[in-house]
């Protein structure tokens, strides 16, 4: 049996790996685009592997298109293998540019970091309204890509899609999602799992996942490694950030504080961070960019009444004539 990963697909590199499997960057043949690939590890039938490949693709079924979410476009079975087809994403992931930062001794400051903040909320806003949650987020599961394309430019709805930034990050791995309404919670990186999940409360499912993005945000900004366990586990949980080695302004750092409260109910929600004050200056630019941009359909919506009322006027002037 010919197999269509082969057939339909070009196989340029291996660009990750993880709990999942392999991930690779192939161009289609057909379209000549880019995608990842998602191949999982064997043996599949009713292993691990299966599960989390079934979740993702049942989510990504469930959340559609979103301009902060990596797209989905296919997943097939072969030769005892789940395949995903996804997005490509060609800045890699936060993960890869905290490492090269590392390399270079540069830290992402505390603009971006806004920025990164601003465009995972508005993707996890999305996930949550859907009745999702993630439940791995962590710098390797936040992708980006360096510019916006003109169909996520027509895509996105204009409330959600804040950012007119030439950088978007997206989230992706979507193994984890459980329903908030009947979980099934598979736990995500221990690094970053809020202590209630640890504790089996789902009450509040989707603060854990502000609690990790807090932490992950943190981590972005220049924070080495973070505990699996230990003492210094139960010290972040006890709402303590680790020290950021960079000077950031109070308010955002009450913020994050805020997100790893103790008390998942004191956490600020994804939708709330999206309009939260200290990320506000974030998407300034795009806010003026909207305004231009009603102005402008405000202008063609005038042009097409004249138009129309040229017309009527036209009918009206023949029909008297007549």
């Amino acid at each position: 049996m010919v197999s269509r990963y082969k057939k339909e697909f070009l196989e340029i590199e291996k660009i990750g790996s993880g709990e999942f499997g392999a991930v690779f960057k192939c161009v289609k043949r057909l379209d000549g685009c880019v995608y990842a690939i998602k191949r999982s590890k064997k043996p599949l039938a009713g292993s691990t592997d299966e599960q989390l490949a079934m979740r993702e693709v049942y989510a990504h079924a469930v959340l559609g298109h979103h301009p902060h979410v990596v797209r989905y476009y296919s997943a097939w079975a072969e030769d005892d293998h789940m395949i995903i087809q996804n997005e490509y994403c060609n800045g890699g992931s936060l993960q890869d540019q905290i490492m090269e930062n590392m390399k270079s001794g540069q830290l992402v400051m505390e603009q971006e970091l806004k920025e990164i903040l601003l465009q995972v909320s508005m993707g996890l806003k999305y996930i949550h309204s859907s009745g999702l949650v993630h439940m791995d987020i962590k710098p390797s599961n936040i992708f980006i890509c360096r510019k916006m394309t003109e169909a996520e430019q027509e895509d996105s709805d204009g409330e959600d899609d804040l950012s007119s930034a030439s950088v978007l990050y997206k989230i992706g791995d979507l193994g984890h999602v459980t329903s908030f309404t009947n979980p099934q919670v598979e736990e995500g990186d221990s690094r970053f799992l809020a202590n209630e999940i640890l504790q089996e409360d789902y009450s509040q499912l989707p603060k854990a996942d502000l609690f990790a993005l807090g932490l992950t945000i943190t981590v972005a900004a220049g924070v080495g490694p973070l505990p699996c366990n230990d003492d210094s586990w139960h010290y972040i949980r006890k709402g303590n950030l680790p020290d950021i080695p960079q000077s950031i302004s109070p308010a955002f750092y009450d913020l994050l504080k805020q997100l790893i409260h103790p008390n998942p109910g004191m956490r600020p929600s994804a939708a709330a961070l999206v309009k939260h004050s200290v990320l506000r200056r974030s998407h300034g630019k795009a806010a003026q960019l909207q305004k231009q941009l009603n102005v402008e359909k405000f202008k063609t919506a005038m042009l097409e009444r004249l138009v129309v009322g040229t017309e009527s006027c036209k009918t009206c002037s023949e029909f008297r004539e007549g």
